[in-house]
């Protein structure tokens, strides 16, 4: 077990630890390179952070790898991150296979992916589908607007042309028609670079969730950096609402 472990109450591990991957493209200008370069060093950092999830007894970890606004970016940084994202998923697949970490992507697959980029999610998926340890969920051309669009839409749907009753609509039908239905809300979120906003990121699970910001740009991040947050973490009180105990 790694020292930095050592502090750490291992019955008091959040469940679910999601993370806004950000400061790739400031990392490399800081260092005079292309932006891109960041994003590959950005990689190193998530298959560190992946194995001290594993090692620390993360049941849950969703990272947000590429948003339903970074299409907005100049169109030669998107090529390079589908192309980045796909052979993340080649060179690091089989490594997150023998760990027993379950691949998942969150976000929607629609025109826009290229048609290679969504044959190696598939294949990660089914892979990976029975293993029991970690769930990786990568959140890719999403949106936490778009998930919860989705979802009412989904409710619609269900509905075809009957009149739906207000009283229909609630947090539990909207919930069940998430993504991911069975995906805990996160209880820990980590933003690194900085900046102290979720950025669409799980905006409906997230609710409740111990916000941990650090200035650390994403490719410096380890899981050193992940047990800092979960040290942190586990002084807080989580109320959810209702008033803390004597």
């Amino acid at each position: 077990m790694s020292s930095y472990l050592q502090d750490i109450d291992r019955a008091r591990v959040p469940a679910h630890v999601a993370i806004v991957m950000d400061g790739n493209g400031r990392w490399a200008q800081q260092r005079g390179l292309p932006r891109t370069e960041g994003h590959g060093a950005g990689e190193e950092a998530l298959a560190d952070t992946v194995e001290g999830g594993v090692e620390a007894g993360l049941k849950w970890l969703t990272v947000y790898a590429f948003s339903t606004e970074n299409w907005q970016r100049p169109p030669a940084e998107v090529l390079y991150l589908m192309n980045f994202n796909r052979n993340l998923l080649r060179t690091r697949r089989d490594r997150f296979h023998e760990l027993n970490v379950r691949i998942r992507f969150t976000g929607r697959r629609d025109w826009r992916v290229p048609r290679s980029v969504l044959r190696e999610i598939r294949d990660a998926e089914e892979l990976t589908r029975e293993n029991t340890g970690m769930t990786l969920t990568i959140a890719f051309n999403y949106g936490g607007r778009a998930e919860i669009v989705d979802a009412v839409k989904q409710i619609l749907r269900e509905h075809g042309r009957k009149k739906i009753r207000i009283e229909s609509l609630s947090d539990k039908a909207i919930s069940e028609r998430l993504y991911y239905p069975d995906m805990p809300d996160p209880d820990l979120l980590i933003r690194t670079s900085g900046e102290q906003r979720i950025s669409n990121f799980l905006l409906w699970e997230a609710a409740y969730a111990e916000l941990w910001f650090t200035p650390v740009l994403w490719p410096d991040f380890s899981r050193e950096h992940l047990y800092e947050a979960i040290r942190d973490y586990q002084k807080r009180s989580r109320r959810f609402g209702g008033v803390a105990d004597d």
